[in-house]
């Protein structure tokens, strides 16, 4: 078992949007490393308390080397991350069982919606 160790390579307070901004490499993974896992060896490397507001942005692998080069955005509060980041990048830092509900909601109200739209309109030519 290799022992995970993580390299500050930046750290930069982004005034402007609100957010700490990480740049750091993850040495000896192999590749077993998720960004999950990820968020959680930098929020104990740095000693932050929460998971959710570390973002991962990107993770970089290369073939034959055990380290990762990843950039990670902190923010300090959830609603700051929804609100500038994309949807697909807060999906994408959900758990599968997560992302499929919400997805599938979201398919439902969609569908129930072009249903309700069709009513009306057959509705609206029958009584002309």
């Amino acid at each position: 078992m290799s022992l995970q160790e993580v390299v500050t390579v930046q750290d930069r307070n982004n005034v402007l949007l609100n957010r700490r901004e990480l740049k750091v490499i993850i040495k000896n993974t192999q590749g077993q490393l998720n960004k999950a896992s990820a968020a959680s060896l930098v929020a104990g490397h740095f000693h932050l308390n929460t998971q959710q507001q570390i973002i991962p942005i990107l993770m970089k692998y290369e073939t034959g080397r055990t380290d990762i080069h990843a950039s990670f955005y902190v923010y300090p509060s959830l609603e700051d991350a929804r609100q500038q980041l994309p949807r697909y990048m807060m999906l994408r830092n959900m758990s599968k069982e997560d992302r499929k509900k919400i997805i599938d909601e979201e398919k439902a109200t969609k569908l129930k919606a072009k249903q309700t739209a069709a009513a009306e309109a057959k509705g609206g030519r029958s009584k002309k």
